[in-house]
């Protein structure tokens, strides 16, 4: 077959500036076409300096370095909480601070490997940790959830059958959603297969997403009808209820991060598309913070009010 070499460089006037991409198309269908390419996108800054970052992910390393930031704080003070209310600390509550944790390294490798995009024009590694600790977030984040949600470790010792099924399902669609994940970042549209692992991704995202939802709806019909049943209605009124504004936030958090920030993403001048993952990263921060407060280790904590009896009669529920 034929070899041919050749050079192309195309440099976008100031006025002309946008979201360009590079294709290649063989446009003869029974032709096998095989070459070695080597493609340099950059922006030049005023000094001339080569910044291979698009105009929209120029903010990120800042982004995720101050997000880094913030999390780690919040880490220190809930860590900060556990140890002066280690008598109200239950196991839950170390749990969430491997979620805080887990997430602050998240973004400390996601604000290194844009840095390193920026100035190399690769990750050199922070890529495999980020995936590392993307893969262990996104595990720890569903089943603290979903824990939560039961009331394990706050109400019972115990998990029932249906809640242990729920978590087994979600680890390994959490396995096969950072497998999609990896293979999406590494690779593109061109690639044969990336449209179908997109859509095995956003799949497997939405049932993890309805998943978690369950282990709580199960709660609230739990404590309504216990409210109509005891004598303990007051109390169970107010677990009730902090059920309930935990739903609400569950369904606030994943509406947000799953339609809000990709509308974002899609409508937004392409020079501010990192205003979305700003967004999305500050809607996580809050949804930490607000569970964190509404079921922190403390004594006068409503969610703490259980009697032996209502331990024995989970017990009984679960067995039977």
């Amino acid at each position: 077959g034929s070899e041919y070499t050749f050079d192309y460089m195309n440099k976008i006037a100031p006025d002309k500036g946008g979201e360009y991409s590079l294709f290649f198309a063989n446009c003869l269908p029974q032709a096998v076409v095989s070459f070695h390419i080597h493609v340099a996108l950059y922006n030049e800054g005023p000094t001339g300096a080569k910044d291979f970052l698009s105009a929209g992910e120029a903010m990120l390393p800042t982004v995720f370095m101050i997000m880094f930031v913030l999390y780690t704080i919040s880490l220190c003070m809930w860590i900060y909480t556990m140890y002066n209310k280690h008598t109200t600390t239950l196991k839950i509550h170390y749990l969430m601070a491997g979620l805080l944790a887990s997430k602050a390294l998240t973004v400390l490798s996601q604000s290194g490997m844009y840095h390193l995009i920026r100035t190399t024009g690769g990750p050199d590694g922070w890529n495999i940790a980020y995936y590392i600790f993307t893969f262990l977030r996104g595990i720890m984040l569903f089943v603290v959830i979903v824990l939560i949600g039961t009331g394990w470790s706050f109400l019972k010792p115990f998990l029932a059958d249906r809640e242990k099924k729920v978590i087994l399902v979600l680890i390994p669609l959490q396995v096969f959603a950072n497998i999609a994940t990896i293979i999406l970042d590494e690779s593109g549209p061109a690639v044969k297969g990336w449209f179908t692992w997109r859509d095995i991704f956003h799949l497997l995202d939405i049932i993890c997403c309805c998943a978690i939802l369950f282990p709580i709806v199960w709660s609230i019909k739990h404590l309504r009808e216990a409210a109509h049943t005891d004598g303990k209605s007051a109390r169970n009124v107010v677990k009730l209820t902090l059920f309930r504004q935990f739903y609400v936030m569950v369904v606030s958090y994943i509406y947000f991060t799953r339609i809000v920030v990709y509308l974002l993403k899609s409508t937004t001048p392409y020079e501010y598309v990192w205003l979305s993952d700003a967004a999305g990263e500050l809607a996580t921060l809050a949804f930490y913070c607000i569970t964190g407060y509404l079921f922190r280790p403390a004594s006068d904590n409503p969610y703490f009010a259980l009697e032996p009896e209502d331990a024995s009669d989970d017990e009984d529920d679960a067995m039977a």
